[in-house]
Protein backbone atom coordinates (compact mmCIF):
# COMPACT_ATOMS: atom_id res chain seq x y z
CA UNK A 1 0.00 0.00 0.00
CA UNK A 2 1.32 3.45 -0.88
CA UNK A 3 0.16 6.94 -0.09
CA UNK A 4 -0.81 8.70 -3.30
CA UNK A 5 -1.75 12.30 -4.07
CA UNK A 6 -5.49 11.66 -4.03
CA UNK A 7 -8.03 9.34 -2.48
CA UNK A 8 -6.85 6.05 -1.13
CA UNK A 9 -4.20 3.46 -1.21
CA UNK A 10 -4.62 -0.20 -1.67
CA UNK A 11 -1.93 -2.50 -0.49
CA UNK A 12 1.03 -4.57 -1.48
CA UNK A 13 0.18 -6.51 -4.56
CA UNK A 14 -2.51 -3.92 -5.15
CA UNK A 15 0.09 -1.16 -5.10
CA UNK A 16 -0.90 2.11 -6.72
CA UNK A 17 -4.52 1.13 -7.37
CA UNK A 18 -5.43 4.54 -6.01
CA UNK A 19 -3.40 6.29 -8.66
CA UNK A 20 -5.39 4.47 -11.34
CA UNK A 21 -8.78 5.23 -9.80
CA UNK A 22 -7.88 8.85 -9.19
CA UNK A 23 -6.83 9.24 -12.79
CA UNK A 24 -10.14 7.80 -13.96
CA UNK A 25 -12.44 9.78 -11.64
CA UNK A 26 -14.10 13.07 -12.63
CA UNK A 27 -13.15 16.10 -10.52
CA UNK A 28 -16.48 16.20 -8.69
CA UNK A 29 -16.07 12.58 -7.59
CA UNK A 30 -12.51 13.17 -6.42
CA UNK A 31 -13.60 16.11 -4.28
CA UNK A 32 -16.61 14.40 -2.70
CA UNK A 33 -16.75 15.06 1.04
CA UNK A 34 -18.06 12.04 2.92
CA UNK A 35 -18.94 12.13 6.62
CA UNK A 36 -20.89 8.89 6.97
CA UNK A 37 -20.20 5.78 8.98
CA UNK A 38 -23.21 3.94 7.56
CA UNK A 39 -25.47 4.52 4.55
CA UNK A 40 -28.76 3.86 6.31
CA UNK A 41 -31.45 2.15 4.29
CA UNK A 42 -28.89 0.82 1.84
CA UNK A 43 -26.20 -0.99 3.84
CA UNK A 44 -28.71 -3.38 5.35
CA UNK A 45 -26.18 -6.06 6.24
CA UNK A 46 -24.17 -3.71 8.49
CA UNK A 47 -24.94 -2.21 11.89
CA UNK A 48 -23.02 -0.64 14.78
CA UNK A 49 -20.26 0.56 12.46
CA UNK A 50 -17.20 1.65 14.40
CA UNK A 51 -14.14 3.49 13.08
CA UNK A 52 -10.81 2.05 14.27
CA UNK A 53 -8.18 4.32 12.68
CA UNK A 54 -8.21 8.08 12.17
CA UNK A 55 -5.59 9.10 9.64
CA UNK A 56 -3.08 7.84 7.10
CA UNK A 57 -3.61 4.86 4.84
CA UNK A 58 -4.80 1.68 6.57
CA UNK A 59 -5.64 -1.58 4.82
CA UNK A 60 -5.66 -5.38 4.86
CA UNK A 61 -6.90 -5.77 8.44
CA UNK A 62 -7.36 -9.42 9.43
CA UNK A 63 -8.77 -10.97 12.60
CA UNK A 64 -6.89 -13.25 14.97
CA UNK A 65 -8.18 -16.82 15.21
CA UNK A 66 -10.02 -15.96 18.44
CA UNK A 67 -11.48 -12.77 16.92
CA UNK A 68 -10.08 -10.55 19.68
CA UNK A 69 -7.38 -8.70 17.74
CA UNK A 70 -6.38 -7.58 14.26
CA UNK A 71 -3.19 -7.22 12.28
CA UNK A 72 -3.00 -4.70 9.44
CA UNK A 73 -0.69 -2.53 7.38
CA UNK A 74 -0.54 1.24 7.57
CA UNK A 75 1.36 4.25 6.28
CA UNK A 76 0.86 7.09 8.75
CA UNK A 77 3.35 9.93 9.17
CA UNK A 78 2.03 10.54 12.70
CA UNK A 79 3.22 7.02 13.55
CA UNK A 80 6.64 7.67 12.03
CA UNK A 81 6.24 5.55 8.92
CA UNK A 82 7.52 6.36 5.44
CA UNK A 83 5.77 3.45 3.73
CA UNK A 84 3.61 0.49 4.81
CA UNK A 85 4.43 -1.21 8.10
CA UNK A 86 2.60 -3.98 10.01
CA UNK A 87 0.71 -3.37 13.26
CA UNK A 88 -1.13 -5.36 15.94
CA UNK A 89 -4.24 -4.05 17.73
CA UNK A 90 -6.31 -5.56 20.55
CA UNK A 91 -9.94 -4.76 19.72
CA UNK A 92 -10.84 -4.39 23.39
CA UNK A 93 -8.83 -1.14 23.36
CA UNK A 94 -11.58 0.55 21.35
CA UNK A 95 -9.80 2.47 18.59
CA UNK A 96 -6.47 4.01 17.60
CA UNK A 97 -7.48 7.67 17.75
CA UNK A 98 -5.08 8.52 20.56
CA UNK A 99 -1.93 6.90 19.26
CA UNK A 100 -0.12 4.20 17.32
CA UNK A 101 -0.76 0.51 18.03
CA UNK A 102 1.97 -2.10 18.49
CA UNK A 103 4.45 -2.12 15.59
CA UNK A 104 5.12 -5.67 14.38
CA UNK A 105 7.41 -5.14 11.38
CA UNK A 106 10.96 -3.82 11.61
CA UNK A 107 10.18 -0.29 10.44
CA UNK A 108 12.57 -0.85 7.54
CA UNK A 109 11.73 -1.51 3.90
CA UNK A 110 8.13 -1.98 2.77
CA UNK A 111 5.77 -4.58 4.21
CA UNK A 112 2.46 -6.14 3.24
CA UNK A 113 -0.05 -8.92 3.78
CA UNK A 114 0.10 -9.82 7.47
CA UNK A 115 -1.93 -12.68 8.97
CA UNK A 116 -2.23 -14.37 12.35
CA UNK A 117 -0.89 -17.82 13.02
CA UNK A 118 -3.26 -20.28 14.78
CA UNK A 119 -1.81 -19.64 18.25
CA UNK A 120 -2.77 -15.91 18.03
CA UNK A 121 0.74 -15.16 19.33
CA UNK A 122 2.58 -14.94 16.02
CA UNK A 123 2.02 -12.97 12.81
CA UNK A 124 3.39 -13.65 9.37
CA UNK A 125 3.98 -10.85 6.87
CA UNK A 126 6.02 -9.99 3.78
CA UNK A 127 8.83 -7.44 3.85
CA UNK A 128 11.58 -6.03 1.64
CA UNK A 129 13.82 -4.96 4.56
CA UNK A 130 16.60 -7.47 3.94
CA UNK A 131 16.97 -6.18 0.39
CA UNK A 132 17.15 -2.53 1.44
CA UNK A 133 16.35 -0.56 4.58
CA UNK A 134 14.72 2.17 2.47
CA UNK A 135 11.19 2.08 1.05
CA UNK A 136 11.40 0.73 -2.51
CA UNK A 137 10.49 3.39 -5.08
CA UNK A 138 7.13 3.53 -6.79
CA UNK A 139 7.10 2.85 -10.53
CA UNK A 140 7.63 5.99 -12.56
CA UNK A 141 4.87 7.26 -14.81
CA UNK A 142 5.15 5.37 -18.07
CA UNK A 143 5.37 6.97 -21.49
CA UNK A 144 2.90 4.39 -22.80
CA UNK A 145 0.36 5.50 -20.17
CA UNK A 146 -0.09 2.00 -18.70
CA UNK A 147 -1.20 1.82 -15.09
CA UNK A 148 0.99 -0.73 -13.27
CA UNK A 149 1.77 -2.26 -9.89
CA UNK A 150 5.28 -3.05 -8.73
CA UNK A 151 6.09 -6.64 -7.84
CA UNK A 152 9.09 -6.00 -5.62
CA UNK A 153 11.57 -8.88 -5.87
CA UNK A 154 12.88 -8.31 -2.32
CA UNK A 155 9.60 -9.43 -0.71
CA UNK A 156 10.07 -12.49 1.50
CA UNK A 157 7.74 -13.88 4.18
CA UNK A 158 8.63 -13.59 7.88
CA UNK A 159 7.18 -14.76 11.17
CA UNK A 160 7.10 -12.39 14.15
CA UNK A 161 5.90 -12.44 17.74
CA UNK A 162 3.44 -9.80 18.97
CA UNK A 163 6.26 -7.49 20.07
CA UNK A 164 7.89 -7.38 16.65
CA UNK A 165 10.70 -9.89 17.16
CA UNK A 166 11.30 -11.95 13.99
CA UNK A 167 11.14 -15.62 14.89
CA UNK A 168 11.58 -17.24 11.50
CA UNK A 169 11.83 -16.60 7.79
CA UNK A 170 9.21 -18.87 6.26
CA UNK A 171 9.68 -18.12 2.56
CA UNK A 172 12.77 -16.75 0.87
CA UNK A 173 14.58 -16.77 -2.44
CA UNK A 174 15.00 -14.52 -5.46
CA UNK A 175 11.84 -12.82 -6.68
CA UNK A 176 8.47 -11.87 -5.23
CA UNK A 177 7.06 -13.93 -2.33
CA UNK A 178 4.10 -12.37 -0.51
CA UNK A 179 0.31 -12.42 0.05
CA UNK A 180 0.33 -15.23 2.59
CA UNK A 181 -2.80 -16.28 4.53
CA UNK A 182 -3.48 -19.18 6.90
CA UNK A 183 -6.16 -21.88 6.70
CA UNK A 184 -8.88 -21.90 9.39
CA UNK A 185 -7.82 -25.40 10.48
CA UNK A 186 -4.35 -24.00 11.16
CA UNK A 187 -2.55 -26.54 9.01
CA UNK A 188 -1.66 -24.67 5.81
CA UNK A 189 -0.54 -21.38 4.29
CA UNK A 190 -1.24 -20.09 0.78
CA UNK A 191 0.93 -17.42 -0.85
CA UNK A 192 1.86 -15.90 -4.22
CA UNK A 193 5.32 -16.39 -5.70
CA UNK A 194 7.13 -15.72 -8.97
CA UNK A 195 9.54 -18.63 -8.49
CA UNK A 196 8.22 -20.42 -11.59
CA UNK A 197 8.68 -17.30 -13.73
CA UNK A 198 5.01 -16.37 -13.40
CA UNK A 199 2.88 -15.13 -10.48
CA UNK A 200 1.26 -18.32 -9.19
CA UNK A 201 -0.36 -19.58 -5.99
CA UNK A 202 1.48 -22.00 -3.72
CA UNK A 203 0.56 -23.77 -0.50
CA UNK A 204 2.82 -25.02 2.26
CA UNK A 205 2.49 -26.60 5.67
CA UNK A 206 2.20 -24.25 8.64
CA UNK A 207 5.94 -24.68 9.37
CA UNK A 208 6.94 -23.68 5.82
CA UNK A 209 7.55 -27.19 4.53
CA UNK A 210 5.90 -29.21 1.75
CA UNK A 211 5.56 -26.34 -0.76
CA UNK A 212 3.19 -27.14 -3.64
CA UNK A 213 2.33 -25.12 -6.74
CA UNK A 214 -1.46 -24.67 -7.07
CA UNK A 215 -2.05 -22.58 -10.21
CA UNK A 216 -0.19 -22.73 -13.51
CA UNK A 217 -2.04 -20.67 -16.13
CA UNK A 218 -0.30 -17.53 -17.38
CA UNK A 219 -1.33 -14.44 -15.43
CA UNK A 220 -1.24 -12.89 -11.99
CA UNK A 221 -2.91 -15.07 -9.33
CA UNK A 222 -2.99 -13.55 -5.86
CA UNK A 223 -4.83 -12.45 -2.75
CA UNK A 224 -5.93 -16.00 -1.91
CA UNK A 225 -7.95 -17.05 1.16
CA UNK A 226 -9.13 -20.44 2.41
CA UNK A 227 -12.78 -21.42 2.78
CA UNK A 228 -14.09 -21.92 6.35
CA UNK A 229 -13.61 -25.68 6.03
CA UNK A 230 -10.07 -25.16 4.65
CA UNK A 231 -10.89 -27.20 1.52
CA UNK A 232 -11.14 -24.43 -1.08
CA UNK A 233 -9.33 -21.25 -2.14
CA UNK A 234 -10.77 -17.99 -3.42
CA UNK A 235 -8.43 -15.59 -5.24
CA UNK A 236 -8.21 -12.76 -7.75
CA UNK A 237 -6.56 -13.10 -11.13
CA UNK A 238 -5.72 -11.09 -14.22
CA UNK A 239 -5.18 -13.66 -16.97
CA UNK A 240 -4.20 -12.47 -20.45
CA UNK A 241 -5.93 -14.21 -23.37
CA UNK A 242 -5.12 -12.52 -26.68
CA UNK A 243 -1.65 -12.44 -28.23
CA UNK A 244 -1.43 -8.72 -27.49
CA UNK A 245 -2.46 -9.22 -23.84
CA UNK A 246 0.06 -12.05 -23.40
CA UNK A 247 2.89 -10.01 -24.92
CA UNK A 248 2.00 -7.04 -22.72
CA UNK A 249 1.84 -9.18 -19.57
CA UNK A 250 5.22 -10.83 -20.23
CA UNK A 251 6.88 -7.52 -21.10
CA UNK A 252 5.73 -5.88 -17.88
CA UNK A 253 6.54 -8.92 -15.76
CA UNK A 254 10.13 -8.75 -17.02
CA UNK A 255 10.22 -5.30 -15.36
CA UNK A 256 8.68 -6.64 -12.13
CA UNK A 257 5.39 -4.97 -13.00
CA UNK A 258 1.81 -6.04 -13.63
CA UNK A 259 -1.16 -4.17 -15.09
CA UNK A 260 -4.25 -4.98 -12.98
CA UNK A 261 -6.96 -2.97 -14.68
CA UNK A 262 -9.12 -6.07 -15.17
CA UNK A 263 -9.36 -8.81 -12.54
CA UNK A 264 -11.82 -11.62 -11.90
CA UNK A 265 -12.40 -14.03 -9.02
CA UNK A 266 -11.63 -17.75 -9.16
CA UNK A 267 -12.36 -20.66 -6.82
CA UNK A 268 -10.55 -24.00 -6.68
CA UNK A 269 -9.88 -26.87 -4.32
CA UNK A 270 -6.75 -26.45 -2.20
CA UNK A 271 -4.86 -28.76 -4.57
CA UNK A 272 -5.81 -26.59 -7.57
CA UNK A 273 -8.43 -28.96 -8.94
CA UNK A 274 -11.93 -27.90 -10.05
CA UNK A 275 -10.74 -24.40 -10.88
CA UNK A 276 -13.55 -22.12 -12.05
CA UNK A 277 -14.11 -18.41 -12.60
CA UNK A 278 -17.03 -17.07 -10.57
CA UNK A 279 -17.17 -13.46 -11.81
CA UNK A 280 -17.35 -12.10 -15.34
CA UNK A 281 -17.59 -8.37 -14.76
CA UNK A 282 -16.06 -5.21 -16.26
CA UNK A 283 -13.13 -3.47 -14.56
CA UNK A 284 -11.61 -4.97 -11.40
CA UNK A 285 -13.10 -7.46 -8.94
CA UNK A 286 -10.68 -8.33 -6.15
CA UNK A 287 -10.07 -8.64 -2.36
CA UNK A 288 -12.37 -11.67 -1.98
CA UNK A 289 -13.17 -13.44 1.29
CA UNK A 290 -15.47 -16.34 2.15
CA UNK A 291 -18.72 -15.79 4.06
CA UNK A 292 -18.91 -17.96 7.19
CA UNK A 293 -21.30 -20.33 5.38
CA UNK A 294 -18.64 -21.14 2.78
CA UNK A 295 -21.32 -20.65 0.12
CA UNK A 296 -20.84 -16.94 -0.60
CA UNK A 297 -17.96 -14.58 -1.39
CA UNK A 298 -17.66 -10.94 -0.35
CA UNK A 299 -15.33 -8.82 -2.49
CA UNK A 300 -14.56 -5.31 -3.76
CA UNK A 301 -15.43 -4.19 -7.28
CA UNK A 302 -15.89 -1.12 -9.44
CA UNK A 303 -17.68 -3.02 -12.22
CA UNK A 304 -20.65 -0.60 -12.55
CA UNK A 305 -18.30 2.35 -12.98
CA UNK A 306 -17.26 3.90 -16.27
CA UNK A 307 -14.33 5.90 -14.86
CA UNK A 308 -12.84 3.93 -11.98
CA UNK A 309 -14.98 5.00 -9.02
CA UNK A 310 -16.61 3.97 -6.82
CA UNK A 311 -15.31 0.70 -5.38
CA UNK A 312 -17.84 -1.00 -3.13
CA UNK A 313 -18.28 -4.34 -1.40
CA UNK A 314 -20.36 -6.95 -3.21
CA UNK A 315 -21.39 -10.53 -2.44
CA UNK A 316 -21.93 -13.43 -4.81
CA UNK A 317 -22.72 -17.13 -4.42
CA UNK A 318 -19.80 -19.50 -4.88
CA UNK A 319 -21.35 -20.59 -8.19
CA UNK A 320 -21.29 -16.99 -9.45
CA UNK A 321 -25.03 -16.35 -9.01
CA UNK A 322 -27.03 -13.82 -6.97
CA UNK A 323 -24.69 -10.84 -7.16
CA UNK A 324 -25.62 -8.35 -4.42
CA UNK A 325 -24.25 -4.93 -3.47
CA UNK A 326 -23.27 -4.65 0.22
CA UNK A 327 -21.81 -1.14 0.66
CA UNK A 328 -22.78 2.10 -1.06
CA UNK A 329 -19.88 4.48 -0.51
CA UNK A 330 -19.18 7.05 -3.23
CA UNK A 331 -15.43 6.45 -3.17
CA UNK A 332 -13.76 3.30 -1.91
CA UNK A 333 -14.58 0.23 0.20
CA UNK A 334 -12.32 -2.85 0.07
CA UNK A 335 -10.42 -5.54 2.00
CA UNK A 336 -13.42 -7.15 3.72
CA UNK A 337 -12.89 -9.94 6.23
CA UNK A 338 -15.40 -11.74 8.42
CA UNK A 339 -14.55 -12.56 12.02
CA UNK A 340 -14.09 -16.29 12.69
CA UNK A 341 -17.64 -16.55 14.09
CA UNK A 342 -19.06 -14.64 11.09
CA UNK A 343 -20.66 -11.99 13.31
CA UNK A 344 -18.44 -9.04 12.39
CA UNK A 345 -17.00 -7.55 9.21
CA UNK A 346 -13.85 -5.42 9.03
CA UNK A 347 -12.98 -3.38 5.94
CA UNK A 348 -11.08 -0.33 4.65
CA UNK A 349 -12.93 2.74 3.45
CA UNK A 350 -12.72 6.41 2.47
CA UNK A 351 -15.97 7.09 4.34
CA UNK A 352 -16.02 9.63 7.16
CA UNK A 353 -12.71 11.20 6.15
CA UNK A 354 -14.07 14.76 5.70
CA UNK A 355 -12.92 14.89 2.11
CA UNK A 356 -9.29 14.07 2.94
CA UNK A 357 -7.17 11.39 1.29
CA UNK A 358 -7.34 9.05 4.28
CA UNK A 359 -8.29 5.38 4.11
CA UNK A 360 -9.35 4.04 7.51
CA UNK A 361 -10.40 0.76 9.08
CA UNK A 362 -14.01 0.14 10.07
CA UNK A 363 -15.64 -2.75 11.92
CA UNK A 364 -19.37 -3.56 11.88
CA UNK A 365 -21.82 -6.14 13.10
CA UNK A 366 -22.91 -8.36 10.20
CA UNK A 367 -26.54 -9.24 9.51
CA UNK A 368 -27.33 -12.00 6.98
Amino acid sequence: MKKVKNLFVIAANVLFFSAYVNAQAPAKEREFNTTRLLYKGEEKHLSNVRQLTFGGDNAEAYFSFDGNAITFQANNSDWGTKCDQIYYFDLSAGNMKEGAPQLISTGRGRTTCSYFMPDNKQILYASTHEGNDACPPAPEKREDGKYVWAIYPDFDIYLSDLKGKIINKLVEGPGYDAEATVSPDGKSIVFTSIRSGDLELYTMDIDGGNVKQITSELGYDGGAFFSPDSKKLIFRSSRPKTEEEVANYKSLLAENLVQPTHMELYVCNVDGSELRKITDLPNASWAPFFHASGEKIIFSSNHPSKRGLPFNLWMVDIDGKNLQQITFDSMFDAFPMFSPDGKKLIFSSNRNNNGSHETNLFIADWKD
